[in-house]
């Protein structure tokens, strides 16, 4: 979780929505019906949908262990498990801030079959966007070419309040289970904080596999 940044102004419904309360404490558990209940905006997963284990993942675009975790741990689950069909790896938006909230906000704007790779570019190059001082906007931006944006449709997709409001739902309904940290994982249904190793996940995968 990083400080709130000034540098990029969204709608003010989506600004404002942004307000949330203190959150309570991550259960070990939670129910699977309200874990995967998808939100407005459709869900954002990779591999096989009767995989025998499947993986949440709530992250903040500006969140550095979030990154982390998508530059490591995840280069070897991806490779291992979920195109390999043993893990079905589900991702869901936690915005803590305005620049997150924008980043996602594109993310979901672009092209379904761009959203991951967007994500994927916009944890490596975190460090030049989501730092204090940058030009939040325009770096963006320049991310958001990459997968096709024009200046126009990326003015318009900040400005769109379905967007905005269906990535805090997202968020919301993550708070509703008791996320309180970025990244934060459900793997079927039980939690894991932080940015775990491979082994990690390992341990609380394999129990779940035939072989």
């Amino acid at each position: 979780m990083t400080p709130t940044r000034r540098s990029l102004l969204l709608t003010a419904a989506a600004t404002a929505t942004l307000g949330l309360p203190a959150l309570p404490a991550l259960a070990q558990s939670v129910d699977t019906d309200k874990l995967m209940k998808v939100g407005p905006l459709g869900e954002m997963a990779l591999g096989d949908e009767k995989a025998p284990v499947t993986i949440v993942e709530y992250a903040s675009a500006t969140c550095p262990h979030c990154a982390n975790f998508h530059k490591g741990t995840f280069k070897e689950l991806d490779e291992k498990y979920i195109k390999t069909g043993k893990v079905r790896f589900v991702f869901r938006e936690f915005p803590f801030d305005n620049p997150s909230l924008a980043a996602f906000m594109v993310a979901r704007c672009a092209p379904k079959d761009k959203y991951f790779p967007m994500i994927d570019v916009l944890f490596q190059q975190q460090r030049k966007w989501a730092v204090q001082g940058a030009d939040v906007r325009g770096e963006l931006f320049n991310i958001a070419r990459l997968a096709g944006f024009t200046q126009k449709t990326f003015d318009e997709c900040l400005k769109n309040e379905e967007v905005a409001k269906g990535v805090i739902a997202v968020r919301d309904m993550g708070t509703e289970l008791g996320v309180t940290s970025t990244p934060s994982f459900f793997v079927n249904g039980v939690a894991m904080k932080g940015n775990n190793s491979l082994a990690q996940f390992e341990a609380m995968i394999k129990p779940h596999l035939s072989n």
